[in-house]
């Protein structure tokens, strides 16, 4: 049982005091000093005391962790709606936020309460107007509950105990967007993502790299292998517009994420971003035509700053998508609309990426940071000390950007015999339409012949990722009644592409499905045919 709280507020010059918020929903950092983290409990209280309150909350559950317990997702709307077809008849943007995928990182998870409250029965209700808020401000729901001192050591403590980074399967729900193998990540797929399909997702985390000097840091979703106007006005227009208002209403300091290493020298040239991958939910937004936003709040600040920092961040988003909502679906939609285009009318005649490398942006900027100095050790060797206060150092590189080391064609379809029907499942889970050939058929494919199969000594999330070399050629194949083909005339080509794609540095073939068929180029054989092929037209496929 939380202690009896009161916010009190004073009216007017006469000083009456009268009770805005009950104990009820007042969250657990609030009501300790910014000294505790919520429990599972703590939240469903908050949620449930919303529920109370308010005509323009309705709650269900994405799904259940490996532990049983429900993972809340709050939809709050004016008018008030229930299903994702009320949202879509609505024609309001579906935007969606969500906390505690690291359960060590827990100021999202306090900033999507305080701000819940504050839209339902505060002076932030406007912010329903004009779009429909989807968060999930508990998603790791296991893992928050295994509370333990000395967890993040570099937030010292503040607050004393946090919860564990992985989930109860000890995954890391920040690399599975792939291979979906936490029971969580399929909720978030099937009923968040397929279901409500948001214009944005934003994952709000706490970064403990990099002692730069702002409060908060963002990136965009990372893919080049999509389509580039969602990540242009993300990158362009949004997130620029959102730093410039958090400065001004908040006087908090944004910047775009990144770090740098003092082996590198003092003051740093450059900085690096996090890579593009898609088995980072944020980037495989841009994969789904969709906008993604990372929040990584300062983890050297305290508790308190780092849940300022972030409800300024996620303020001013929505801010941001209550005006520009509706364009925000103009330019996914269109983005969808043009992957599917070129498709039907290009396919076999362009490339997309496969693997990237990272490199600079165009244009350097002016870095925040605190300041360090140098010093001789004992050993003679050249170190540096952080000293208090920070600095700005022009003239910086981001190494923000991406560009393709490998590209391959993009077909009209791809053909998977029966026998992988796992595969299929796989990516029909990912939302992909698949179909299956209603007569034997043989045409002309284009089938990729490995002749190098590696796996990594190291096991990364349980596995040792696969990378196999080759080259495609076309040849007379045979497909048989039942197998399957994947029309890449649809919303999620680029995802499909990318998932499927043998080269491809995130893909299947990345996360270990086709192993036992590479396998045999480890001494026994010197090519093996992948069992996935690119047709460039439908003709002669009945499906």
């Amino acid at each position: 049982m939380k202690k009896l709280f009161l916010f009190l507020i004073a009216i007017s010059s006469t000083m009456n005091i009268s009770a805005q918020w009950t104990e009820d929903i007042v969250t657990t950092a609030e009501l300790s000093n910014y000294q505790s983290t919520s429990t599972y409990a703590d939240v469903m209280d908050v949620i449930n005391g919303l529920q109370q309150r308010s005509e323009l909350i309705s709650v269900e559950y994405m799904g259940q962790s490996p532990e049983g317990k429900n993972i809340p997702l709050v939809i709050m709307s004016d008018p008030a709606i229930s299903t994702p077809e009320q949202a879509k008849a609505s024609g309001k943007p579906v935007i969606y936020i969500q906390g505690n995928i690291h359960a060590g990182e827990v100021e999202g998870k306090e900033v999507l309460q305080i701000l819940m409250r504050e839209i339902l029965l505060g002076d932030k209700k406007y912010l329903l107007e004009d779009q429909i808020l989807v968060f999930a401000p508990i998603y790791n729901t296991d893992s928050n509950d295994k509370m333990e001192e000395g967890r993040r050591r570099s937030q010292e403590d503040s607050p004393r105990e946090v919860g564990m980074r992985s989930n109860s399967q000890g995954l890391d729900l920040n690399r599975d967007g792939i291979k979906m193998e936490a029971d969580e990540t399929k909720a978030l797929i099937e009923n968040v993502i397929l279901r409500w399909d948001p214009e944005l997702l934003v994952d709000l985390h706490t970064t403990n790299g990099t002692w730069h000097g702002y409060s908060l840091t963002w990136a965009p979703s990372y893919h080049y292998a999509g389509e580039k106007a969602p990540y242009d006005l993300t990158w362009n227009d949004m997130l620029p517009q959102v730093t410039k208002n958090v400065k001004e209403k908040f006087d908090v300091y944004l910047g775009p994420y990144g770090g740098y290493s003092l082996r590198q020298g003092w003051p740093p040239e450059a900085i690096y971003t996090y890579n593009h991958h898609p088995r980072y939910i944020v980037n495989q937004m841009g994969l789904r035509n969709k906008m993604g936003i990372l929040s990584e709040a300062f983890a050297h600040e305290r508790f308190y700053e780092r849940i300022r920092s972030t409800y300024a961040f996620v303020h001013e988003i929505l801010e941001y998508t209550s005006k520009n909502g509706r364009m925000m679906m103009r330019i996914n939609q269109q983005a969808e609309e043009e992957a599917i285009r070129k498709v039907r009318e290009e396919a076999g005649s362009f490339t997309k990426g496969v693997r990237f490398r990272m490199v600079p942006m165009d244009n350097d900027f002016t870095l925040r940071t605190y300041e360090y100095e140098s010093y001789t050790d004992e050993a003679g060797e050249d170190r540096f000390f952080r000293k208090g206060q920070i600095i700005e150092i022009p003239g910086v590189k981001n190494y923000s950007r991406f560009e393709a080391t490998a590209e391959s064609r993009v077909p009209r379809a791809y053909l998977i015999p029966k026998e992988y029907r796992s595969v299929v499942e796989h990516i029909r889970s990912q939302g992909a339409e698949v179909k299956t050939l209603k007569r034997r058929t043989t045409i002309d494919a284009e089938v990729f012949i490995a002749t190098e199969f590696t796996l990594s000594p190291r096991v990364f999330e349980g596995h040792n990722m696969a990378t196999v070399e080759g080259k495609f050629r076309s040849a007379e194949t045979a497909f048989e009644a039942g197998d399957y083909i994947v029309d890449m005339a649809q919303p999620l080509t680029n995802l499909i592409f990318y998932t499927l794609e043998p080269k491809s540095d995130d893909g299947l073939v990345t996360w270990n499905f086709f192993d036992e068929v590479f396998n045999p180029l480890n001494g026994q054989r010197d090519e093996v045919e992948y069992p996935v092929y690119k047709v460039y037209n439908l003709e002669g496929l009945t499906f």
